[in-house]
């Protein structure tokens, strides 16, 4: 199994900024697919960015220009850059890794709150 910890979340003003963090471990990371999701309360999860293991993105439109997801294979960690943030990306923020073509790889990490205030 993989095992992953997202940190970097927090309270910031509308129109800063954060850099979250996912850290994982307990198998070959650079084979896996990684995602961000993102879950407001009383709504569903919903899918804000992804990159593949060979780097390709993808991003929900609500949040195109202003994130960017990146991963480092060499320290197990993907990350998302929250720049110009507005009140309605407040939600808990959770980092996914799976491989496609097999159900069964698919790990979700416990999340991290962002709070945009105005």
């Amino acid at each position: 199994q993989v095992q992953l910890v997202e940190s970097g979340g927090g309270l910031v003003q509308a129109g800063g900024s954060l850099r979250l963090s996912c850290a994982a471990s307990g198998s070959t990371f650079s084979v896996y697919d990684m995602a961000w999701y993102r879950q407001a309360p009383g709504k569903q999860r919903d899918l804000v960015a992804t990159i593949t293991s060979g780097g390709t993105t993808n991003y929900a439109d609500s949040v195109k220009g202003r994130f960017t997801i990146s991963r480092d294979n060499a320290k197990n960690t993907v990350y998302l850059q929250m720049n110009s943030l507005k009140s309605e990306d407040t939600a808990v923020y959770y980092c996914n890794a799976k491989v496609i073509y097999n159900s069964a790889y698919n790990f979700w990490g416990q999340g991290t709150q962002v709070t945009v205030s105005e």
